[in-house]
């Protein structure tokens, strides 16, 4: 049994630059660009930046951020779409240093950790396929992540809930992730810190930015992190982590910024698991294992590399007009050598036996790149102000999958011991010489474009388009070549009930291009469907408080889902009209000059073509919440709570009992939490002790395919300086 598909995602593209002109846009930037010349400085610099402030002039550097998800200038209240942030603040507090961590703390986002070193993210019962690297991005084909993606170069995660029409012009109706990198400061700053946790976690991690030049026009920032698991909870589960990002920007001219950027990944790990366990018994029954169990053998490893150098380019037009150029460039490496342990019938539930073996060794390497260019900025007409943006972009990647043929009538593709079985109970089997096994090429062209019109003074329209062209071929169990297109409207609208209560609609198409295959290995063709959205927002406590409302539903076509293993031993899939409708409910922001609190609820149904209720594996009900205070007669002590709850799962999990019946795997609600306590020993020192799974919980991480057991209770220390 091959299992490719199973075994080895298609990421997806990145890539190269096309343009696009707009004769009213140009026109207007033409008219003003003569005015844009005398402009006074800007006065928006940071207090005590006055030599900055006289060349940060129409480019607005003060700030030096990065561009926000949606490419408008909008205010998350603004945006008719349910957005939530996880700030470096909030990751900082509960000691998370990997994306799978972060977006555990997000409203609506369920974590699938299936494997010890991949991942799925969900979001209103679907994959989340889309990310962005500051507003720029592509789809993440099969949604899966391959190892620890370090948190430590971003200042924020946003997570737009819903269909992304808007963004991305391709996609599903869960959502998208943007990820906002650190930029430069205007003052040198940094900081420093070293961490000790529970079965032997180490890591050191710095951050420094300084400007380069006495006006500040030109500064540099370095982030570097390490982590050493050296034994973690699962048996001879062993990793380590290096993160390295530079970046440099700096005005060219009065108009014109430059910003150049490169980060390194480098992930590691031995004694991990391919698959995980087997929890169904062969009369029907379902097993119990201690935390700790794995199926690994003491040879397997997987190591991942991803460098990731990027550029922007911007030129004011005009005051209220501005061109981006940007190119990113990613290369990304798998070496991994594997043991996978699996059953037709589950275990006997008295010798514990029936599990078969199953090794591989392998090889991956994505190159991508893509190019984006947007035009954008205010306009008037009718006496009122609006926004608009257009732009274009090209997106490529070539992928290479490599095997070692190895000798299938080898020890470690037969019976296994009865489970839990030794590290050494198989040994490694002979590796024969690396072999190509799949090669795919990918493209994606977009021209895309949305202007938010002011109505009336209350009123809000905004009106998008996406044209994308999408194309791949290859080889992978035969030659391919495919092209599909598509014209996606996007369409939202606000009001302002009162001046703190916000009423918003939004309307998008859905169009994904799938990377998964029938049983006859043909590509399916990609998933089609519309999603609307309902809500409404408000601030409380004197702006505060942010809350939003949601309710949602969306129809996808044809939507990839897995149907069996055939003959060839890969996996295929069929597809399959689902029906994700529910509501959802956030809280983010100050209770008090001391408290802080996010709370998020989600409540989701999801049915097939004939309305029965179907993946299982998706939780119905979801509850995030962090809850952070301050002592007001001592504010350098601080701590908080926070956790997840998610309701009961269920799903099969491809064995069948001795009667022939599909097994089922269940796993009961329960609840997470993690808490913190934090002392600032000195205003730029500070202490912090982390509880994780503070109650001991023990649960499934995931049963969105395979899963194993979460981490038991664990502990860390925290020692920061700030300079």
């Amino acid at each position: 049994m091959k299992l490719s598909g199973f075994r080895l995602p298609h990421r997806f593209a990145l890539a190269a630059l096309a343009g696009v002109t707009v004769v009213p846009i140009v026109a207007h930037a033409a008219d003003t660009a003569d005015a844009a010349a005398d402009t006074t400085t800007d006065t928006t610099a940071a207090p005590g930046d006055a030599d900055i402030a006289t060349i940060l002039i129409t480019t607005k550097r003060a700030e030096r951020t990065s561009t926000g998800a949606t490419g408008l200038d909008l205010d998350i209240k603004d945006t008719p779409q349910s957005i939530s942030t996880v700030t470096q603040e909030q990751m900082d507090r509960f000691g998370t240093s990997s994306i799978n961590d972060a977006l555990r703390l997000a409203t609506g986002v369920s974590v699938e950790n299936w494997e010890t070193n991949r991942t799925n993210y969900l979001s209103r019962g679907f994959e989340i396929k889309n990310s962005q690297i500051d507003g720029v991005g592509l789809p993440n084909d099969w949604g899966i992540v391959t190892g620890a993606v370090d948190t430590y170069g971003y200042d924020k995660i946003e997570v737009i809930r819903g269909a992304n029409g808007l963004l991305t012009g391709v996609g599903n109706a869960s959502g998208t992730i943007n990820y906002v990198r650190k930029r430069p400061t205007n003052t040198e700053q940094g900081e420093a810190e070293v961490k000790f946790g529970s079965w032997g976690n180490r890591r050191v991690e710095a951050d420094y930015s300084t400007p380069f030049t006495k006006d500040g026009s030109w500064a540099g920032r370095i982030v570097v992190a390490r982590e050493d698991n050296s034994d973690g909870y699962l048996r001879d589960f062993n990793s380590d982590r290096t993160y390295v990002y530079g970046v440099v920007d700096g005005q060219l001219s009065e108009r014109s910024t430059l910003t150049l950027g490169w980060s390194v990944l480098q992930d590691r790990s031995t004694g991990n698991m391919w698959g995980a366990l087997t929890f169904s018994n062969s009369d029907g029954t379902q097993s119990s294992f201690d935390a700790s169990s794995s199926t690994t053998q003491k040879w397997t490893y997987w190591n991942t590399g991803n460098q990731n150098p990027f550029i922007e380019y911007t030129y004011q037009l005009a005051p209220d007009w501005q061109f981006k150029a940007s190119y990113n460039y990613r290369r990304s490496t798998d070496h991994d050598q594997l043991f996978y342990a699996y059953s037709a019938n589950g275990l006997d539930p008295d010798t514990r036996e029936g599990l078969y073996g199953w090794a591989y060794k392998g090889a991956a390497l994505l190159k991508s790149q893509l190019g984006d260019m947007t035009i954008s900025g205010h306009f008037s007409l009718f006496g009122r102000e609006h926004q608009a943006i257009l732009g274009t972009s090209l997106a490529a990647s070539e992928q290479r999958n490599w095997y070692y043929p190895v000798d299938y009538s080898d020890p470690a593709f037969g019976a296994l011991p009865a489970f839990p079985y030794a590290l050494d109970a198989i040994a490694e089997p002979d590796w024969g010489e690396k072999t190509l096994d799949t090669s795919i090429n990918q493209k994606l062209t977009r021209v895309y474009g949305v202007t938010r019109l002011a109505l009336t003074d209350r009123l809000k329209a905004i009106v998008g388009f996406n044209y994308a062209r999408y194309h791949r071929d290859g080889d992978n169990a035969g030659a391919f070549d495919q092209t599909e297109s598509k014209t996606s409207p996007y369409g939202g609208l606000t009001f302002d009930l009162t001046q703190h209560v916000l009423a918003y609609a939004s309307y998008s198409d859905i169009y994904q291009p799938q990377d998964q295959y029938d049983i006859n290995h043909v590509y399916l063709d990609p998933s089609k469907g519309i999603n609307y959205e309902v809500g409404i927002k408000a601030d409380w406590l004197d702006r505060r408080v942010l809350t939003t409302l949601a309710w949602f539903t969306a129809k996808q076509d044809n939507l990839a889902t897995y149907a069996g293993i055939g003959t060839d031993g890969n996996y295929y899939y069929s597809g399959m009209d689902v029906k994700s409708r529910g509501v959802e409910f956030e809280a983010t922001g100050k209770l008090g000059s001391y408290v802080d609190v996010v709370f998020g609820y989600t409540k989701l149904k999801l049915t097939d073509d004939d309305g029965d209720s179907t993946y299982k594996w998706v939780p119905r009900d979801t509850v995030k919440l962090q809850l952070v205070g301050r002592l007001p007669t001592y504010t350098a002590l601080s701590a908080g709570i926070g956790g997840r709850w998610r309701s009961k799962t269920s799903n099969t999990d491809g064995t069948t009992d001795l009667a022939g019946d599909a097994n089922v795997v269940r796993q009961d609600r329960y609840a997470v939490l993690n808490a913190f306590a934090s002392w600032d020993v000195r205003p730029n020192v500070t202490v912090r002790a982390n509880v994780n799974n503070l109650t001991d919980e023990k649960y499934i991480t995931s049963l969105y395919t395979i899963g194993y057991y979460g981490a038991p209770r664990n502990y860390a220390v925290n020692l920061s300086w700030r300079f």
